[in-house]
């Protein structure tokens, strides 16, 4: 029984109705029915992680999401994420939140993580971490290289929100499970992961209508589109570290 994710499947259900919302996934077969497995989500827009759930459900299947522990304190979401078993990510203890991760796959569970840690600003995959691949080898199950495109047009870093009616379309692709090696280099491993989920997003991207006008804001801008390019995504990154770091060194004075 999930007496809290039943119901927020099907408010969200209802909410991308609402949106007219057109998701074409593919790939939902190469969820297991059964038995733990990594989801590799790449990370554009803020309501990623619903989407790739989505993308689990014909398999009956739900996931467990990582996610920072701030959300967690949020007194909406907090308990929410808690009904609903995901696992907060404590930068400050992160073995403890990688060894919740690791039993929640051996207990046969679907996690689902984003390799990229945070939201890419310029839509193209930045430079994995290698968590994923971590967690698999620990666990001895396999990954699931889940790429989304379309969802930055939704709700991103700094470009307009389309939360209303927007008829967008949203394309979820699940590749086939990835194996990981028991004692396969992790480096490797994750730049190969990288590479399937980057061949995926560039054959989704291919097909995916044709963006203009104002909407050029959302396409990358190796593809002629008006995102900032990896290097200027990294320094706004960077900028906004920095400025985290200096309230964290505030508060801490103060």
């Amino acid at each position: 029984m999930e007496p809290v994710y039943t119901p927020v499947i099907t408010a969200a259900r209802a909410v991308f109705l609402a949106q007219g919302l057109k998701f074409r996934i593919e790939g939902a077969e190469h969820v297991p029915r059964v038995g733990g497995a990594v989801m590799a989500i790449n990370h554009t827009g803020y309501f990623d992680f619903t989407y790739a759930g989505l993308a689990a459900h014909p398999s009956r299947r739900l996931v467990r999401f990582m996610a920072k522990t701030s959300i967690f304190s949020h007194p909406v979401a907090g308990p929410l994420m808690r009904g609903m078993k995901h696992i907060p990510v404590d930068r400050r203890d992160g073995k403890a939140s990688f060894m919740r991760a690791v039993q929640a796959l051996k207990d046969g569970e679907v996690v689902g993580v984003f390799p990229e840690a945070t939201m890419s600003r310029s839509f193209d995959l930045k430079e994995f971490k290698p968590g994923a691949v971590r967690m698999a080898q620990e666990a001895g199950v396999p990954i699931l290289p889940t790429t989304i495109w379309g969802s930055q047009r939704v709700w991103s870093k700094n470009t307009p929100k389309h939360l209303g009616r927007s008829n967008i379309p949203i394309f979820i692709m699940i590749g086939e499970p990835f194996h990981v090696g028991p004692d396969e280099n992790r480096a490797e491993a994750t730049k190969r992961l990288q590479a399937v989920m980057e061949g995926q997003l560039r054959q989704q991207q291919a097909a995916y209508p044709t963006l203009t006008g104002d909407d050029l804001v959302f396409q990358p801008a190796r593809l002629g589109g008006r995102a900032p390019t990896p290097e200027e995504a990294a320094a706004e990154d960077a900028h906004d570290m920095s400025r985290t770091v200096d309230k964290f060194n505030k508060k801490r004075r103060g």
